[in-house]
């Protein structure tokens, strides 16, 4: 693979962008200060690229006389081996790194993605015993950095964890009921405090070991000892001990009622781990998780991780064998004018961006989840944002609407003074937005800075209490009341103390309400109130989606809306013939 980026480095500095295919004339001493090396390494690297058939070199000597080099493959081949060559070493964030940083190609992610969407899809192999093995191989464009349920910060990381572990209860794929998981019954007292849950027999970790009562009892304890401010705490803090009353029952006890305590109990942040992971360690546990779900993981690194099903799954057996998820640094496309060459191989993608004509072959299924970006007002901050006209100006700039009369007017005094600039706080992976944002409060004479900070550090309140103007994101999906209480406990730190203590008491009465509707209509009356004041404006919402062939089969979503694997499966590739 090193061979492989020597020659796109060359290529780069030699061919600056012209047809391939042609002639340079070189001496050792440039081509030792493209490859950074000696003369005598820098002529064995072209030795070995001759060999390979990649150049045709004629040497010449004499002072004064160039050398010819003549390229006779195209660099988008060479990234192309590389690329299989890093898939068999399961290296492939180098490889790509090494490619975007050697290639000055126009055309080379294009042709790169293409042969990739050959790769990625469904793959079978049929053994001597004509038993088929089903590999599917997906690209998913967020990095997993853990699947430990306690450090899940991303959608790509909870969708692989939710096939590794389970949690007490689960959601219906569809109808998104509650219903159970390791736990098979439950029962709850009268004061809604108490919950008891009975946990199924001979549950297995991926490790064979025995699933029992003290291993939830870990899993909670875990949780509430855990630092920091993490997705779903509010619900965590509300939990006053678990305790082990026999191998198979487990009983929490709540501080107060709280109707949400259920639905947490179905997430990526609940999930059952084993009471012997402080044996691994917490950094060790992330890339080699130990879970009761569907699928163990044999292998994760940055840019690849390898699933292979768990045959003694207590909710039975996936259909698929063996699942790769890819890493790719870019959104996948499929271009009409491939699809013939990529759609037979090619089976589902999720979030795609398909061209405008593609093939009718493929179906495209818009999941129940949405991803909506917003931004909010910092008015806890000491500010010009406190002023609500002020406030009401950004808004319109943000909407692209005339500004509203009562600013707009001559008497709206000191709202139209220049402001100091607007600090704007985000995470990297929505600078894009912040950006965009920043460009449209600038063309209305506003001057904008952009903090974006990693999640961690976004998390913590001081960045957020900085800044004037926050940019959030809502995954709305089966959890969207967890997401939306945890959003709104967050917003009301850095909103007006009158809002603040508006919105603290109608989050305390939603945990306290047992009816989904009436909870809905009081988390619309939060939302109401707060864009009413100018202080969250929601800067758009797309659809979660999934691309698909018809041989697919057993599609379906869970609770986050990414397709479930435990469900999919594929017509065996040599059908038996029927009998006579």
């Amino acid at each position: 693979m090193k061979l492989h980026a020597q020659f796109l480095r060359l290529h780069s500095h030699a061919a600056d962008d012209r047809d391939e295919n042609y002639t340079i004339e070189t001496t050792l001493d440039e081509l030792a200060a493209i490859f950074d090396c000696t003369h005598r390494n820098a002529l064995m690297i072209i030795q070995k690229m001759e060999q390979h058939d990649w150049i045709q070199w004629t040497p010449r000597r004499g002072r004064g006389r160039r050398s010819s080099l003549r390229f006779l493959i195209q660099p988008e081949d060479i990234a192309v081996q590389s690329m299989m060559q890093a898939i068999d070493r399961h290296d492939i964030k180098r490889a790509l790194d090494e490619i975007r940083a050697h290639s000055r190609s126009s055309t080379m992610q294009e042709h790169l993605q293409g042969w990739l969407l050959n790769y990625f899809g469904h793959h079978a192999e049929v053994r001597s015993d004509q038993q088929q093995i089903d590999t599917l191989r997906l690209p998913i464009r967020q990095q997993l950095y853990t699947l430990d349920p306690l450090y899940l910060n991303w959608l790509a990381e909870s969708f692989v964890s939710s096939h590794v572990f389970d949690g007490l209860a689960r959601r219906a794929n569809e109808s998104g009921e509650i219903l159970p998981g390791l736990a098979h019954a439950w029962e709850v007292d009268t004061t809604r405090t108490q919950w008891t849950f009975f946990l199924r027999k001979e549950v297995l970790f991926h490790n064979g070991k025995i699933l029992t009562a003290e291993d939830v009892v870990y899993t909670f304890e875990r949780l509430s000892r855990a630092p920091g401010r993490r997705l779903y705490h509010f619900i965590v803090r509300q939990i006053q001990h678990v305790q082990a009353l026999s191998p198979t029952m487990v009983r929490f006890v709540l501080k107060e009622p709280n109707e949400l305590f259920l639905s947490f109990l179905c997430t990526s942040r609940a999930a059952i781990v084993p009471r012997e992971l402080n044996q691994v360690g917490e950094a060790a546990f992330g890339v080699r998780p130990i879970g009761t779900g569907a699928f163990k993981v044999t292998e994760m690194n940055e840019s690849l991780c390898l699933l292979e099903a768990f045959a003694p799954y207590f909710q039975g057996r996936a259909h698929l064998d063996r699942v790769e998820i890819v890493q790719l640094p870019w959104a996948t496309k499929l271009e009409s004018s491939d699809m013939e060459d990529t759609a037979s191989s090619f089976h589902i993608i999720h979030n795609p961006i398909l061209a405008r004509d593609t093939d009718t072959a493929w179906s495209q299924i818009h999941s129940a989840a949405s991803v909506r970006k917003f931004i909010t007002c910092n008015t806890h901050k000491d500010g010009p944002l406190r002023n609500p006209e002020i406030r009401a100006r950004i808004v319109a700039c943000l909407d692209h609407r005339p500004l509203p009369s009562a600013v707009d007017s001559s008497n709206a005094n000191d709202s139209c003074e220049p402001l100091a600039a607007l600090q704007i706080a985000t995470i990297p992976e929505y600078r894009a937005d912040a950006e965009r944002v920043a460009a449209q409060l600038e063309s209305c004479g506003y001057t904008c800075n952009i903090v974006a900070a990693s999640m961690n550090e976004f998390k913590s309140s001081s960045i957020r209490m900085e800044s004037d103007l926050i940019i959030f994101s809502l995954f709305r999906d089966r959890d969207e009341q967890l997401r939306l209480f945890d959003l709104y406990l967050n917003v009301s730190g850095h909103v007006e103390p009158h809002s603040r203590v508006d919105i603290e008491r109608l989050l305390r009465e939603i945990v306290r309400e047992a009816d989904h509707t009436v909870r809905a209509q009081q988390f619309e009356h939060i939302e109401t109130r707060l864009m009413d004041e100018h202080q969250l404006h929601i800067l758009y919402e797309k659809p979660v989606q999934t691309a698909y062939l018809p041989t697919v089969r057993g599609v379906s979503f869970n609770s986050q809306g990414w397709v479930d694997l435990r469900h999919v499966w594929f017509p065996p590739a040599q059908l038996p013939t029927p009998l006579t």
